[in-house]
């Protein structure tokens, strides 16, 4: 959420990030109910007083009559407020500098180019073929008990999902590693180690709107029963575990890199991607969330970014790193930046992982803040960033690393999470 007085004095600059977000919303109309809104706490705070007045001077009629007019304002402010506080949480963040303006993904902006796609001397085989041909991926079983985009990882697709998230968390606690990357990245943020979570999949309502990530309510999964929804990503919990805490600034940067399983409809993808796992209702993920001053948190996400780029770089994955323009990125976030990794079975760059500076936007909805260290308090800053999504990463792997055999060669990196395993091999 945009801190109001932030909206007073920038009406313009945030009706065109509204605009070029393509959000519907009047910032003229915010800015005329917080007017009336602002009008009427001023009436009522000078009709508290008279009544305190009057109570000292013990006229009872005066007194009557001054709480009825003020039952009549707080009446009118109820109903203003129910009018503001829904269109001032519509008001996107603020884009960055550098993010593109554009309508939609055909204007993202490919801002680094790493490595080159394999040259195969046979033709590549997509992932559903792959994984049926392995008996490692099972999605016609899974629709029997499940219904359809579910499925069973088996085998050594099971065995490489714990492997990622073992090289992930050995990587993400460890100082050095991170040292290593600050460095090479040439940032200056610290090396502070994440601390691993498996967080809930359950979130209330109200936590998942002050994330400002409960729409699209279409791709989301709602529990009646215990009022809550199932999570469409791990940090959906993780920025939501510290509302209404305040830091001392010596604790932050503060990072989590969370595991769990996510839910997604997939509302609105009928028809799209129905084969293999890379667009499934139930997926998992791993995620990385920070909170940190307002003046590192730009440092922040090119840090998560060099993360994931050392990620895909010991994978041996090739990779386009890319600014997501105003129309394609989403209303909390100021900044977004992908990476898209080369699929020879599908012949494409797919989107495999996301990194959101939120800014204070979400900060000032869960009020999280840090009482700094040369005084006041400040709304910490927010950034959250996949690790890696479990699905995305096997599809990206099978492809790459598929043999001309049949089998799939095992990246060095993940082989000693998996007992030294080198390959998979076909089945006789």
């Amino acid at each position: 959420m945009l801190d109001i007085r932030f909206v007073r004095e920038n009406k313009a600059l945030v009706q065109k990030a509204a605009k070029d977000k393509r959000i519907q919303v009047s910032v003229e109309e915010v800015l005329k109910l917080d007017e009336h809104r602002r009008e009427l706490q001023q009436a009522m705070e000078g009709i508290r007083k008279m009544r305190k007045t009057a109570a000292r001077e013990k006229d009872a009629k005066k007194g009557k009559e001054l709480k009825q007019k003020l039952q009549a304002l707080e009446k009118e402010s109820a109903l203003v407020l129910a009018k503001y506080e829904p269109l001032l949480q519509m008001l996107p963040n603020v884009p960055s500098a550098d993010t593109p303006v554009g309508k939609d993904e055909s204007e993202n902006r490919v801002v680094r180019k790493v490595g080159e796609p394999r040259e195969f001397d046979f033709i590549p085989l997509p992932h559903w073929e792959l994984g049926k041909k392995l008996d490692i991926i099972d999605n016609e079983r899974a629709a029997k008990t499940s219904g359809a985009r579910f499925t069973f990882l088996k085998r050594e697709a099971a065995r490489m999902e714990f492997a990622l998230v073992q090289f992930v968390f050995q990587t993400l606690t460890d100082e050095k590693i991170l040292a290593k990357i600050i460095e090479d990245a040439h940032l200056s943020v610290l090396p502070t180690a994440f601390i691993p979570i498996v967080p809930p999949v359950f979130i209330k309502p109200d936590a998942f709107q002050k994330m400002a990530r409960l729409e699209p309510k279409d791709e989301r999964y709602y529990i009646p029963s215990d009022d809550a929804f199932l999570i469409g990503s791990a940090e959906h919990t993780l920025g939501a575990m510290h509302m209404d805490e305040t830091f001392p600034e010596a604790d932050l940067p503060l990072r989590y890199i969370g595991f769990s399983t996510a839910f997604r409809r997939e509302a609105g993808s009928y028809g799209k991607d129905t084969k293999g796992i890379l667009r499934v209702h139930q997926f998992d993920k791993l995620e990385m969330e920070s909170f940190t001053i307002a003046e590192d948190s730009i440092d922040e996400q090119n840090f998560f970014v060099a993360i994931q780029e050392y990620f895909m770089r010991a994978l041996e994955l090739p990779y386009h790193v890319v600014m997501i323009c105003t129309g394609d990125m989403s209303s909390p976030d100021a900044r977004q930046i992908d990476i898209e990794t080369w699929m020879p079975g599908q012949g494409k760059y797919r989107e495999t992982h996301t990194s959101d500076l939120m800014t204070d936007y979400q900060a000032r909805r869960l009020h999280i803040r840090v009482k700094r260290k040369q005084g006041g308090t400040q709304f910490v800053h927010m950034n959250d960033a996949t690790a890696f999504a479990v699905g995305r990463t096997l599809i990206a792997i099978l492809e790459n690393y598929q043999q001309k055999d049949g089998g799939i060669a095992i990246p060095l990196v993940l082989q000693p999470f998996m007992g030294g395993l080198k390959k998979i091999s076909v089945r006789s």
